[in-house]
């Protein structure tokens, strides 16, 4: 009688060592489940988008050049690569002596013009005793002392005198001008023999180096504007509905997946002769120091909206129109019809249901039919 109720106790250890073992196993199988990120399919607005490829340029570029030739001096030299300037800063200096020379000599020979111009003409004097000859003769003409001839010879004198005043005296003038205006035309060139900067912008390539004789048109640096421009290139199927004003979003290549809100604000009329593609402008909401020359990304500009019924997150649509369903712990591969699609989301018009669970990472870890735990993260698939 004593061995029954051991034998019982001993049974019941046993099987309960085997659900606890199974239980063990069971977590275990569980745990080793694969984690699947999801989201919920959501109803909501959903965007008619039109995708393009992006990329930022300097507004513009532009080459200095020297207007005359020279040796480049070691002061205030000031061209580096990458260096940002004011517009009017210095950035290099030509010697300048021997046009100092040729300007210190034009000055004297200008000094000496009007100095010699201020002393008077000996034409005028000549002018002056012969008008008083011609008064004398005059009167002495209506005494009935002076013919009519003499006369009218003494009035020629002085009105030929008075030619040769007025000649002199547009050719001093003449001569005034002339020195005023090569002065300043020398003057000119000693300033041009200063390169400054033309505008706000950043040294981007330098030619010449101090001690370099350089010719006249010759370039010096290639500097690009401070300001840049946001390119959009989109393809002739969805250039047609593309609007100024309309809103658009900004993948950068370097920043990841941030996106920068933007406006159409310029649409040129013609489509790029190699490509054939369409270039839109955009106004970015970014830094300026962001835009860095050269970069690329991806823009998608609104078209149209709607209220629609499904909408999951474009990276959860893969190999052109499939989904991945996490329903009940296993993994479903469905085919959708797609609506509209835009930077962050789709629009399913039949394939998936509000609520349902689809995955949006390492979707090339995951099969139909295998067993997964979740883990849900928020819906996001607003522009």
């Amino acid at each position: 009688m004593s061995e029954k109720p051991h034998n019982f106790r001993l049974v019941a250890k046993i099987a309960l060592a085997l659900v606890l073992l199974i239980a063990a196993a069971a977590a275990a199988f569980l745990a080793l489940r694969p984690v699947a990120v999801v989201e919920a399919v959501a109803s909501g607005q959903a965007l008619d988008a039109k995708p393009g490829s992006i990329v930022v340029n300097p507004e513009y570029s532009m080459e200095l050049k020297s207007v005359i030739g020279g040796r480049v001096l070691h002061k205030d030299f000031a061209l580096d690569p990458g260096k940002t300037v004011k517009e009017g800063d210095v950035l290099a200096q030509l010697d300048t002596t021997d046009l100092d020379i040729d300007i210190e000599r034009q000055e004297i020979d200008f000094d000496t013009l009007k100095k010699r111009i201020a002393v008077g003409s000996s034409t005028k004097l000549d002018l002056e005793n012969t008008r008083a000859d011609l008064a004398n003769a005059e009167h002495l003409h209506d005494l009935g002392g002076y013919s009519d001839n003499d006369l009218a010879k003494a009035r020629r004198g002085v009105k030929a005198l008075e030619e040769r005043v007025a000649l002199e005296d547009v050719g001093n003038q003449a001569d005034l001008a002339s020195g005023e205006n090569g002065l300043k035309a020398k003057r000119h060139l000693r300033e041009e023999m200063t390169i400054r900067a033309p505008f706000d912008g950043v040294v981007s390539q330098i030619y010449v180096h101090p001690g370099d004789l350089v010719s006249g048109g010759s370039s010096v640096a290639t500097m690009i504007t401070s300001s840049r421009t946001v390119e959009a290139r989109i393809s002739e199927e969805d250039f047609a509905d593309i609007r100024k004003g309309e809103e658009a979003s900004v993948i950068f290549l370097p920043y990841g997946d941030k996106i920068f809100k933007a406006v159409v604000t310029k649409i040129l009329p013609t489509a790029d002769p190699d490509t054939q593609r369409h270039i839109v402008f955009l106004d970015v909401k970014i830094d300026q120091d962001q835009l860095v020359p050269g970069i690329t990304g991806e823009v998608s500009i609104v078209v149209g909206r709607r209220q629609a019924r499904a909408i999951v997150p474009r990276r959860a649509v893969f190999g052109g129109n499939k989904v991945l369903v996490v329903s009940n712990g296993r993994v479903e591969a469905r085919d959708v019809r797609k609506g509209y699609v835009w930077q962050t989301g789709v629009e399913i018009l039949d394939g998936v249901s509000p609520g349902e669970k689809v995955i949006v990472e390492d979707l090339d870890k995951f099969y139909n039919g295998d067993r997964v735990r979740t883990r849900e993260v928020a819906a996001d698939t607003s522009l």
